[in-house]
């Protein structure tokens, strides 16, 4: 939340005699990422923190909270909205049941390429998703990369669509990712990101599915050796901020926190292709076995997803509008 610092008795009777109310000297905003520090979207948002705190002359600082410091994101989302967290950098899967429209962007295959996903995303169509934000709390401020996800398994790699029938397959706590994983013939089971590890170990998983810097920075791949080029899913991920704690800043300094978190976006994505190509070797020098598959299959299985999940015009026109962006 808001902690405002002691201002100076001048600036009070100032403002006081200016008939108007005191402007706090000094704002901090507290931020949250589940990731570890050094991750891309930890560092992006810090980057934003330094333009906005050169931008206001030091009056607002960003604090983040990465590796989870503030809780899983599940439980970061209500705080955010109730204000008790400022900034959030969130993937879009939480959101699907509270936002529709949040649905659409992680539609499995919905995007051709990364190109395609930011030509999307960065117009029109991004900043339709944005604003469907605010009426649940939370203002949208620009999407960051969140990579392309992919299988990894413990015991035996994915070659196939058959493979993946039967297999308990770890999936965000969404009911599209359920869907997505049942369409496919495994058994989908949700559970929050640091439950992970200890669930590959054990047995009480078979595989989970993620992008090459979250199997890397996890230490998944250290027990689930099999990693399967499915990329189903380049949902981006989003940074938002409280609906509360916007409304207390001034129309300026929300231009200044809106403008700083775009800029924020090519230096996240700078940071993002660099650290996938270190995870990937990482992964790869450390003994993973990774494969492509045919995807043409898992395409043809999303049916039923589409149709259940993209069930309103509205939806229904995000979609068209997306797959016909070049």
């Amino acid at each position: 939340m808001f902690r405002f610092k002691t201002f100076t008795a001048a600036i009070a009777v100032a403002a006081a005699l200016a008939g108007s109310p005191a402007l706090a000297a000094d704002i901090t905003l507290r931020s949250a990422d589940i990731h570890p520090d050094g991750y891309p979207t930890v560092d992006a948002v810090k980057f934003m923190g330094d333009l906005v705190k050169e931008r206001t002359g030091g009056r607002i600082e960003i604090q983040v909270f990465n590796n989870r410091q503030l809780g899983e994101e599940k439980d970061t989302i209500e705080q955010t909205r109730f204000g008790v967290i400022d900034m959030n950098r969130i993937n879009l899967a939480p959101l699907n049941n509270l936002v529709p429209q949040t649905v659409v962007p992680a539609l499995p295959f919905i995007f051709r390429s990364t190109d395609h996903m930011h030509k999307v995303m960065d117009g029109p169509i991004g900043e339709q998703i944005l604003a469907a934000l605010e009426p649940h709390g939370l203002i949208g401020l620009a999407f960051y990369d969140s990579g392309a996800r992919s299988f990894y398994t413990v015991n035996k790699q994915i070659k196939s669509i058959e493979d993946v029938k039967g297999m308990k397959i770890r999936v965000q706590q969404s009911d599209m990712w359920l869907a997505t994983m049942e369409a496919l013939g495994a058994n989908p089971t949700p559970m929050s990101m640091g439950e992970v590890y200890s669930s590959l170990e054990t047995g009480v998983i078979d595989g989970a599915e993620n992008n090459w810097p979250s199997y890397e920075s996890s230490k998944h791949y250290e027990i689930a050796k099999f990693y399967t080029l499915s990329q189903h899913s380049m949902s981006p991920e989003v940074l938002v901020v409280s609906k509360i704690s916007w409304d207390k800043l001034s129309p300026e300094d929300q231009a200044i926190l809106k403008a700083a978190a775009k800029e924020s976006v090519p230096k996240m994505r700078e940071l993002w292709q660099a650290r996938e190509a270190k995870s990937e070797a990482v992964v790869r020098e450390a003994g993973s076995t990774v494969a492509e598959i045919d995807k043409q299959p898992f395409i043809d299985a999303m049916k039923p997803v589409y149709e259940r999940f993209a069930n309103t015009p509205e939806l229904q026109d995000l979609v068209q509008k997306i797959q016909a962006t070049e």
